[in-house]
């Protein structure tokens, strides 16, 4: 049975995942971006990184993100660690809070590591009562995000997209779209990745993911490894391009765990997240300009449209790799000239 749950939510900008090394430049610049977001196992106590939070919520919208709940534990959510995640939310007073969709206690022991489940109905059941009790806890909707995987279980019954389908119709829950973590998978284990965005309700994705990932050999086979420590690669882009076409703008947030580099980058990295939903969302409203102005109308009101007008919106030139799928390093002299010549 679904839930009602007051929804808030944060802009449909670019944030960025706010890292121990960032803190103390974070309070002192104050840079432009769009949201934080943060692990709450991270600030579950006291000390100055909670101090440090406490003041940059007051700038930054601000994403709870949980790793230690094990939704999938059969034995159900540990009430404790629960009630700690409920004393950050009302704390903090987040607008967004995620989970994974993952397992990761085994007879109260803490694995370090989210593990994936099995797909069918009597895992589904689990799920679903705990992201209830989840729920009902926080007086709030929760996020679920996707896993990145690299082995399935044999006998599943459906897929983690129509599962995650089916856990939003039985709880009223969000979705987490990491599009990183589903390129990965979607190599790993040879499935179609926008199918699976497809696949997802769309009005239920509250937030999206992007993050690099490492490519590793194994005998003849190619696995990738979402580890978070390099920057979006351009199939990523061109797999968030997808999502953004299909679902619109939506608060996307740059992960970076390993290899941390400095502010600068990640910041970077969020500035190209924007510049791609606006430039698709742009291309949209021409469109349906292009559309609307090519109907029959009475001379009196004809409107004229120029398919080769210039537009104004130099992001265009600098996305045109998303839509050739080329590499972003090698079409950069190209953007830059195009930039100078459409502002």
């Amino acid at each position: 049975m679904t839930r009602a749950f007051q929804s808030l939510t944060i802009p449909a900008t670019a944030g960025i995942g706010l890292r121990s090394p960032h803190v103390k430049e974070m309070l002192s610049r104050r840079p432009s971006a769009g949201w934080l977001e943060v692990h709450a196992e991270n600030y579950m106590g006291d000390g100055a990184g909670v101090d440090a939070l406490e003041k940059l919520r007051e700038t930054y919208p601000l994403s709870i993100h949980g790793v230690g709940l094990s939704l999938g534990s059969a034995r159900g959510v540990d009430h404790d660690h629960l009630q700690r995640l409920r004393k950050v939310c009302a704390r903090f007073q987040p607008d967004l809070v995620s989970e994974h969709l993952a397992w990761s206690v085994a007879d109260g022991a803490y694995l370090n590591d989210l593990l994936p489940l099995r797909y069918d109905e009597e895992a589904l059941a689990i799920v679903a009562r705990n992201v209830e009790t989840v729920q009902d806890t926080l007086k709030r909707r929760v996020l679920i995000e996707n896993l990145s995987a690299y082995i399935a279980f044999a006998d599943s019954s459906m897929n983690e997209a129509e599962f995650l389908a089916e856990l939003v119709e039985r709880t009223g829950c969000g979705l987490l779209l990491d599009v990183n973590n589903v390129y990965v998978s979607a190599h790993n284990l040879q499935y179609d990745a926008e199918a699976f965005i497809d696949t997802l309700p769309a009005d239920s994705i509250g937030e999206i993911h992007l993050a690099g990932h490492a490519t590793n050999q194994i005998g003849a086979d190619t696995v990738l490894i979402d580890d978070h420590g390099s920057r979006v690669p351009p199939v990523v882009w061109k797999l968030y391009r997808h999502a953004i076409s299909r679902l619109g703008p939506r608060p996307t947030l740059i992960e970076w765990d390993t290899d941390v580099p400095v502010l600068d980058v990640l910041l970077g990295e969020a500035m190209w997240a924007d510049m791609l939903s606006a430039s698709i969302m742009f291309n949209r409203k021409q469109a349906a300009r292009h559309t609307a102005a090519t109907k029959p109308r009475p001379p009196s009101t004809l409107v004229s449209f120029e398919a080769g007008a210039r537009t104004g919106m130099p992001v265009l030139a600098a996305f045109a790799v998303a839509k050739a799928g080329q590499a972003m390093p090698l079409v950069l002299p190209p953007i830059q000239r195009a930039y100078h010549a459409a502002a």
